[in-house]
């Protein structure tokens, strides 16, 4: 985010587009912002090892939960998120209900 002006900047862009959705009955959930660090699980048996080893292009800093009518519709609202419109990658997934 470079500079603290710059960081406002960005923090008052996603706010708006975040009450934008809001206000049109979008926005089901804020989601929760990620950390940084973790933790990764793998093998057989399984060996922990700390870090997030993602790339950089890969990385998941959070997510928000919409409503949308369908998928076309849910790509239409993810083009204004603020990361799509800089250029960045949006990721767009269906939630899958649990039946437990």
């Amino acid at each position: 985010m470079g500079t603290p002006p710059a960081a406002q900047k960005s923090l008052t862009t996603w706010m708006a587009w975040i009450r934008k959705l809001e206000t049109n009955g979008n926005l089901k959930n804020r989601g929760i912002p990620l950390g940084r660090t973790g933790k990764v699980l793998s093998g057989t048996p399984p060996v922990i090892v700390d870090g997030l080893y993602a790339e950089a292009k890969d990385m998941v800093l959070g997510f928000l939960v919409i409503d949308a009518r369908d998928m076309d519709h849910a790509v239409q609202i993810a083009g204004g998120c603020p990361i799509a419109q800089g250029g960045g990658a949006v990721e767009i997934r269906p939630v899958t209900p649990l039946n437990i």
